[in-house]
């Protein structure tokens, strides 16, 4: 018995104490330390779940959603494209930029999480001979105390922090210089186009037989095998322009509180006198609100404790 050992470990160690050793290998074993994984941030309220509640927050809930917009602070404005220049700064660098007038920007109203879903500003512009409103929109501008405006656009913001107070009228001083922003406007629109003039084709072959087809754009889809039929997304012949683009991390060079202009780095997609809004960059850090718009803003409701028990009973007994 005392021949038959248990392992290489323990040489002397008889058969029978095999379960109290370890089995041997001559792998060396390697202890890996699990890497931490942070927590979900819980948001009170969010989804059904209550504010004692210790349940993560989902990642495909609507208020996930929301939190991963990351939309801006503040509001936004409505200016239109005057024309482009360019700025020399004291090196002679010369930089091109585009001009935006803001045109009696004020605020409507503001829509709230609890009514409507999501937090925004509604913003108007211009102005509009009141015969040529509806009724209803009658009361809509009459309600928000403005004059009937041409143009309405609504901001995303982030919380109850960004609401404003209707009627407050916003210029050019919203803004900083050196501020980085994002730019929305619908881009020309060019009619129907070609496949070369649309999307850049370098057409065909100019010489060698080849007859009317110089700037056609030459196969669209497979005859067998493929299913027949034009894969969608095909760079084709079609409508050009028209379409809504965003520009973001654009630099505002100069602001102008007197024209109510805002001087932006390059160009801006639209023609002369389009509509393009204006509104802090969700990728860059949030400018501080200026003294001047701080009245305007309204602050967050603060939820007042109930009364103890108590101060209830005192209450009751002095009457």
């Amino acid at each position: 018995m005392s021949a038959v050992t248990c392992c290489r470990q323990h040489p002397l160690r008889p058969l029978k104490l095999l379960i109290q050793c370890r089995p041997f290998s001559t792998t060396p074993t390697h202890f890996v330390t699990p890497r931490k994984v942070p927590k979900p941030t819980l948001l009170p309220g969010a989804a059904g779940v209550t504010e004692t509640s210790s349940l993560p927050l989902l990642h495909n809930s609507p208020v996930a959603a929301l939190l991963r917009r990351r939309d801006p602070f503040r509001t936004g404005v409505i200016a239109r494209k005057k024309g482009m220049t360019a700025l020399f700064d004291a090196k002679g660098t010369r930089t091109a930029c585009t001009i935006l007038q803001l045109d009696r920007c004020q605020v409507m109203t503001n829509k709230t999480r609890q009514d409507h879903g999501y937090w925004a500003v509604q913003v108007g512009a211009g102005e509009r001979n009141p015969k040529n409103v509806t009724k209803p929109m009658l009361g809509h501008f009459a309600k928000c105390e403005t004059s009937p405006k041409q143009v309405i656009k609504e901001f995303r913001i982030r919380d109850e922090r960004g609401l404003m107070k209707p009627g407050t009228l916003i210029n050019a001083n919203w803004f900083r210089k050196g501020q980085l922003v994002d730019l929305r406007a619908k881009n020309k629109g060019k009619g129907f186009a070609g496949g070369m003039k649309r999307h850049g084709f370098s057409g065909q072959p100019a010489s060698h037989g080849n007859s009317l087809m110089h700037r056609a754009m030459g196969s669209a889809g497979q005859s067998q095998g493929g299913g027949s039929r034009v894969l969608p997304g095909k760079r084709m012949a079609g409508r050009m322009g028209g379409e809504h683009v965003t520009i973001q991390l654009a630099k505002i060079l100069d602001v102008n509180n007197q024209l109510n202009t805002v001087v932006v780095k390059g160009c801006v997609p639209g023609p002369i006198d389009g509509i393009v809004t204006i509104q802090d960059a969700r990728l860059s850090h949030p400018p501080s609100i200026s003294t001047s718009y701080r009245k305007s803003m309204i602050s967050p409701s603060k939820k007042t404790p109930p009364p103890t028990e108590g101060k209830t009973e005192v209450l009751v007994a002095a009457a």
